[in-house]
């Protein structure tokens, strides 16, 4: 996808369908899926798989906020649980 210059925006544990019998995972729902041939400014994606420079309203590279969320995708599948947690968005993007 990145090669292709196609960044996804909004990788998530709910975005990711794993195939048993062939041992693969598909990513689905390109809803926020952008050319990613130049940084973004679009605030998008789900709070918690954000990646920092996303919550700071910055501009950003597609392909390093995937690399981002992919991050926090790991760490809750090693420890059942998210990186980063608050009462509400504005705590949440705090911690990120």
């Amino acid at each position: 996808m990145h090669s292709k210059q196609i960044c996804h925006r909004d990788i998530k544990l709910e975005n990711l369908i794993f195939y048993e019998e062939t041992e693969t995972v598909k990513i689905i729902d390109f809803g926020f899926a952008t050319s990613c041939k130049e940084k973004l400014k679009v605030f998008c994606g789900t709070p918690s798989y954000m990646a920092p420079e996303i919550v700071s309203k910055k501009e950003y590279s597609g392909a390093a906020a995937d690399v981002w969320s992919s991050g926090v995708v790991m760490y809750v599948m090693l420890t059942g649980d998210l990186p980063f947690k608050s009462n509400d968005e504005k705590g949440l993007y705090r911690k990120i």
